[in-house]
């Protein structure tokens, strides 16, 4: 049959698979490939001389990981005691201070657009439309580590 043979030769869409979580009101995507692991219980050893989003660093397994306030890197007031995600970019890890971590998300690659003014908002690469949870926000995984 001619139509199976279509089937089977279409390509297949391509996909990526997002941690969706929130800072405030904004939900906020990572790309799956950045993300090591989430932390709920934690101690943050704070250090002198540090941007404000740096709360501090924490040992994870022998590991001396910096952790940032992503409300702080997005000009808004900062977070106490909230879940951490370990993300790894470009053989650093960091850890990403948020209010809540929600779930797993699988896109299609054209569904995520640019933002339509990337302006001063540099840690945003661009947004999509989520069928039950509105807009997501792709974080920028790179730019967290730019001052």
């Amino acid at each position: 049959d001619s139509s199976e043979e279509y089937l089977n030769e279409r390509p297949e869409e391509e996909t990526e698979q997002y941690l969706l979580f929130e800072v405030q009101e904004l939900k906020i995507g990572i790309r799956v490939d950045y993300v090591l692991e989430t932390i709920i219980s934690y101690s943050v050893t704070s250090l002198p001389l540090l941007p404000e989003y740096v709360r501090g660093v924490i040992n994870l397994r022998g590991e001396i990981i910096p952790i940032v306030d992503v409300r702080l890197r997005l000009s808004r007031p900062g977070s106490e005691g909230a879940p951490v995600i370990v993300v790894s970019v470009g053989g650093n890890q960091l850890g990403i201070l948020v209010d809540r971590v929600v779930q797993m998300v699988k896109l299609r690659k054209k569904d995520v657009q640019p933002l339509p003014a990337r302006g001063k908002q540099k840690l945003i690469s661009g947004m999509c439309s989520l069928p039950e949870a509105g807009t997501m926000l792709v974080l920028d995984c790179p730019a967290l580590l730019e001052t």
